[in-house]
């Protein structure tokens, strides 16, 4: 008949063990290969950077690490993938701040923005370029300003759809600057990008990536970037913020999620892989091609970001009374 004792020493062996067997198997992770939920289609900013991403995260685990592309409905279809996987490390989300903003968009969404996700790391932040048609005469900040208060509801602003990045963005300067400009919304970048070349629209705020080339042709003038300091790639042109509206800042951001249940060891496994490629000199140049920089952070920085985003998109969606359904 076993004394209490003997079961005491029983139970801490057997606890010992989980533990151990626990531990065993997470410094082994990865030993299969990891799915990346990426909730956009191929070729945009998200999916690119996100691939950049995986194909390092393939080479320090030496697993693959595999793009799973999720498209549709303005990212909810993929994000909703991720919320509902299992928490085992082999299904992580690569996600843009369309995850912070759509909670402001729609009046239901199949799952919490916060509760149902697990925060890993701010990967990069890409800034947004305020550009505007030469014939529109403004070179500054104050110039656009000047001729839209002078010419109001006049100037109109492209974007690349209703609920947008580039939507929402130009919402905010308008609601920071106090002018009247009118959206045009169309169905894609592309699209929206044609419109401000021919000179149907005025102003627009561009990703880096699609901005750039025109800027660098003479098409477009770059005149404010929306990040809370000068862009390395256009360290000529200010900052909205310094250009008279302070603690203005609407970066796009890409960032990893786990679904709500992953264990701190493989949080803090997967925050430390990618801290480590973010100090690569090959995949920092691999984010400057791409109009971005890298950021990083521990995970409670990252939730705390995420917080933050989505308070500060939901008053641009309010004050501009958007609405998606």
């Amino acid at each position: 008949m076993p004394t209490e004792s003997h079961i005491a020493c029983i139970l801490v062996a057997a606890l010992v063990l989980v533990d151990t067997t626990c531990t065993a198997r997470a410094a082994a992770y990865p030993d299969k290969p990891v799915r990346m939920v990426v909730p956009f289609p191929p070729g945009g900013g998200t999916d690119v950077v996100a691939r950049a991403v995986a194909l390092k995260l393939g080479e320090l685990w030496s697993q693959s690490v595999i793009v799973d592309n999720r498209p549709g409905a303005a990212a909810i279809v993929g994000t909703e993938i991720l919320a509902r996987s299992v928490p085992d490390g082999y299904t992580l989300g690569f996600v843009s701040m369309t995850h912070s903003i759509n909670v402001s968009l729609y009046k239901k969404l199949p799952y919490d923005p916060i509760a149902d996700f697990t925060p890993l790391i701010l990967v990069a932040t890409a800034a947004n370029v305020l550009v505007v048609h030469p014939s529109l005469g403004a070179k500054t900040v104050a110039d656009l300003i000047r001729i839209a208060k002078a010419r109001p509801g006049q100037l109109n602003f492209p974007s690349s759809g209703n609920g947008g990045v580039s939507h929402l963005a130009a919402e905010m300067f308008r609601y920071a600057t106090g002018i009247a400009i009118t959206h045009v919304p169309y169905r894609g970048a592309g699209p929206a990008l044609t419109s401000l070349l021919a000179g149907e629209t005025q102003l627009m705020m561009a990703t880096e990536p699609v901005a750039l080339p025109q800027m660098r042709a003479g098409k477009l003038i770059g005149i404010a970037t929306t990040s809370r300091e000068r862009s390395s790639l256009v360290l000529d042109v200010p900052t909205v913020a310094e250009s008279g509206y302070p603690g203005f800042e609407a970066d796009t951001w890409y960032g990893m999620l786990a679904p709500a249940g992953f264990s701190s060891l493989l949080i803090a496994q997967v925050n430390g892989a990618i801290t480590k490629l973010l100090s690569q000199l090959d995949f920092k140049e691999r984010l400057a091609r791409e109009g971005a920089q890298p950021a990083g952070g521990t995970p409670a920085q990252f939730a705390h970001y995420l917080k933050t985003e989505t308070a500060k998109w939901a008053k641009v969606v309010h004050m501009a009374n958007v609405r998606v359904e």
